[in-house]
């Protein structure tokens, strides 16, 4: 089983984008879930976890732009992106905490350009 983000592109500096991730019941509930990232030439980086229970944490890279959020009832989890840097061009990719390599999908493309 993959776990497929969407809800990527191509923003300017300083936008938003709202990734989403749809995922089976037996994978979501009552799992921690997170997001990651993998930029070009860098390896693969966790940057935001959620609980069941709703209790977020996230790297410092992205802490105060970035926010977790889930939807027990959709077995989704979110990522809001807002004042987006060309830092934070990526694949954008959600899996469990710790991550499953099964569930590993192909992501989606973040770009933030001018």
């Amino acid at each position: 089983v993959q776990l497929q983000a969407s809800g990527g592109g191509l923003v300017q500096p300083g936008g938003s984008l709202r990734l989403s991730c749809a995922v089976s019941g037996s994978i979501f509930n009552s799992k921690t879930m997170g997001w990651y990232r993998q930029a070009p030439g860098k390896r693969r980086e966790w940057i935001a976890a959620i609980t069941s229970g709703g209790s977020t944490n996230y790297a410092d890279s992205v802490k105060g732009r970035l926010t977790i959020s889930r939807d027990n009832a959709k077995n989704t989890v979110y990522l809001q992106m807002n004042s987006l840097k060309p830092d934070d061009t990526a694949v954008y990719y959600c899996n469990r905490i710790p991550f499953r390599y099964e569930y590993w999908g192909q992501g989606t493309q973040v770009t933030v350009s001018s």
